[in-house]
């Protein structure tokens, strides 16, 4: 397979702004499939949204793979969900990709998903182009959603293509390179025809075209120079400069509308000329046995082996695991070994994934994203020819912000339950399950409503076990607010040898946004406390920082200096210091004023105008703190920070208040000192459980 003619690339974007439908119609055009189905409404679904799910709720919940190919070129195409809670999805195949098109939306431009995406795409240094979709609505302003991706996301965007008609009389685009008008007939927009640009945009046109070769003339100064001194660029130059742009970090924008099928064969040429193929990416693993050094991997099939599980499926043949090959060349039959566990495991069945469907290969090289049958690992597991070669750098993985107790209504069904959990938990890593010691519940927290919700529908669906579900738990996290000096003496004589250990120091608040927020730094002189003794005593702090005092949340933002101390010759040990530390913890953490921090989550809700009032009213009553306001075309987009304790079921009452027409995301912004009020209601509630547990 020629490398230079391979694609990896993703879709991606805000909710609802018709990736899925953009990537049907890719389907569609390349000959891969010969139907057209709607995302929503009757027919099959839409084919990479294959899940049940998937299909009745018209959103994408787990990423679907497919490969097409169009001009010659190979593309890999990854439809990854719009919805916050799916984040992950996201995450994993841009790991992956080598590059991607931002779906925006004509009307609603950047929204808060897209400034997700966005954020995942520059954490990867993913090249994008941006596609504006939905140009037949009305309100449809592409020359907005520029200025907006400009401002919001700082990107280098400017016009590839200006439209011809706006709203429904969207007929086509004028390519800015070629000065020509494509214009969409046939039933399904197959045919493209290429005419002359109507002479009432002649004028605009010739703008636009200025505005973009200004904008590619920051890439080249061959471009700046022709264009101060006033002389033509020549089209071969455009499309080289272009290219390079792309790969440098701008971002071109097309425009269409994929449900009505114009735009999207222009957009398909672009993908292949200007997004990178795997021989433009630089790519580095790490040395095993030096983490600090790097090894450049290059797309060479004659190379040793080196793949990334980023996706893990379970099918009822057995696990499913994507891969993608960054070198070398994996042949079925023979054995990798995965860089983690180390274990050399055999690729029996190599398979190349349509949606759900699946066709046997027999090798794949450098580049190539597969999927491999029935191999044990995880998701973000490197796998190469020989051990200890390279591990790939995994994937950001935030933190789940909401748990609920799940229990089988069928005493019976508690192995099927727990086998389904493990399943999803292996797949996804935002999802974790876990059980309460003291309530001995099982819990399961994720990224949002949505993402529990779906999953223990999944477990309806897919297992048969009906669960008996809780109410949403919040994660709270304990802070202190001020400095505490302790001293702190363990002593314990109980005949023979006795326990001793003596601790003196500072308890500090640090400012934290991070789970682990914990410093300890000693500065013990002259040998007060043996050094053998000083890891167990930060081991002893570090241990305790699972429960707080207040009311059993994990603790953060603190910082312990230990300072000074004494030890007994036949008494101490590392057990004595141990537990010195932790009771010191329990007696001086008290005394630092310790508070309980929320989760406050951004909400992004947008309603018809007539129901701002209503909607902004029931923000603030649930504590909710509005950042802006903003109203387009007679809907409002309102922007809020509201505590996640508040949000439970706001869905449900956000369709009831708006007459269904409301739609809202949410993801975490921060943590935030609860109101003092609040916090005695949570520790009231807290003592509670306590009490009827010991009962």
């Amino acid at each position: 397979m020629n490398l230079e003619k391979v694609r990896n690339i993703g879709i991606s974007a805000h909710i609802d702004s018709g990736k899925t439908t953009l990537s049907e119609r890719i389907l569609f055009y390349s000959g891969r499939i010969h139907k057209i189905e709607d995302v929503r409404g009757g027919g099959d679904g839409a084919t990479m949204d294959h899940m049940e799910l998937e299909k009745e709720r018209g959103i994408t919940i787990t990423s679907a793979a497919t490969s097409v190919t169009h001009n010659g070129y190979h593309i890999n195409l990854i439809d990854t969900p719009g919805h916050v809670d799916f984040t992950v999805e996201v995450e994993r195949s841009l790991r992956v990709l080598d590059g991607a098109v931002l779906v925006l939306c004509s009307v609603g431009g950047v929204q808060s998903q897209s400034i997700t995406v966005d954020r995942q795409m520059k954490r990867y240094q993913i090249p994008r182009l941006a596609f504006i979709n939905k140009m037949d609505r009305t309100g449809a302003n592409p020359r907005r959603v520029v200025e907006q991706l400009r401002e919001k996301l700082g990107a280098d965007a400017f016009l590839a293509q200006i439209p011809i008609g706006a709203e429904e009389n969207f007929r086509g685009v004028v390519d800015l390179i070629e000065m020509v008008a494509y214009t969409f007939e046939g039933d399904q927009g197959e045919k493209v025809v290429t005419g002359e640009i109507p002479a009432d945009l002649k004028d605009e046109a010739e703008e636009a075209r200025v505005a973009m070769l200004d904008s590619l003339s920051n890439y080249s100064d061959e471009v700046m120079e022709l264009l101060l001194s006033e002389e033509e660029v020549s089209k071969d130059m455009i499309y080289r400069v272009m290219r390079e742009a792309v790969l440098n970090g701008a971002t071109p924008v097309y425009m269409g509308s994929a449900y009505k099928n114009k735009g999207v064969q222009p957009l398909l040429n672009a993908v292949t000329q200007y997004l990178p193929s795997p021989l433009d990416r630089e790519i580095y693993g790490r040395d095993p046995s030096d983490e600090e050094k790097k090894i450049e991997l290059s797309p060479d099939p004659d190379k040793p082996f080196v793949g990334m599980a980023f996706k893990i499926v379970e099918d009822p043949f057995g696990q499913l695991t994507f891969m993608r090959i960054y070198q070398g060349t994996i042949k079925k039959g023979e054995a990798y070994t995965n860089q983690r566990s180390q274990k050399k495991e055999r690729f029996s069945r190599i398979v190349r994934m349509h949606s759900e469907k699946r066709e046997e290969i027999d090798e794949a090289g450098p580049g190539d994203i597969i999927a491999v049958m029935g191999i044990d690992c995880a998701s973000g597991d490197t796998y190469c020819s020989e051990r200890d070669y390279a591990t790939l750098e995994s994937m950001y993985v935030p933190e789940p912000v909401i748990k609920i107790a799940v229990n089988p209504l069928n005493r019976g069904d508690g192995d099927k339950m727990s086998k389904a959990l493990q399943r999803f938990r292996k797949e996804d890593p935002t999802f974790s399950v876990y059980t309460d010691e003291e309530t001995n519940e099982i819990l399961i927290s994720g990224m949002g409503e949505l993402h529990l919700e779906i999953y223990i529908e999944r477990i309806r669906r897919e297992y048969g076990v009906e669960i008996e579900v809780g109410a949403p738990k919040v994660s709270y996290r304990e802070s202190p607010t001020r400095e505490v000096e302790f001293n702190y003496k363990h002593k314990k004589q109980t005949g023979g040898s006795g326990q001793y250990a003596h601790i003196v120091g500072k308890l500090i608040p640090i400012e934290s946004e991070s789970e682990d927020s914990f410093e300890f730094e000693e500065k013990v002189v002259g040998g007060r406390i043996p050094k053998q003794y000083i890891p167990a005593v930060e081991k002893g702090f570090r241990d305790i920082l699972g429960k707080g005092p207040i009311a059993d949340y994990p603790v953060v933002g603190t910082r312990i200096e230990l300072l000074d101390g004494s030890y007994h010759d036949v008494d101490s040990s590392e057990k004595a210091f141990y537990t010195a530390a932790q009771g010191c913890f329990r007696e001086y953490f008290k005394q630092a004023a310790p508070k309980l921090l929320e989760p406050i989550m951004k909400v992004e809700i947008e309603v018809p105008e007539d129901f701002q009032g209503t909607v902004t009213g029931d923000v603030i009553r649930r504590r909710g703190l509005m950042t802006s306001n903003d109203t387009n075309e007679g809907m409002t987009v309102i922007l809020a920070e509201v505590p996640l304790a508040e949000t439970f079921g706001y869905a449900t009452d956000l369709r009831s208040m708006t007459q269904g027409q409301g739609t809202f995301t949410m993801e975490l912004a921060a943590y935030r000192q609860t109101p003092s009020n609040i916090q005695e209601d949570i520790i009231a509630e807290r003592k509670k459980d306590e009490l009827a547990g010991a009962r």
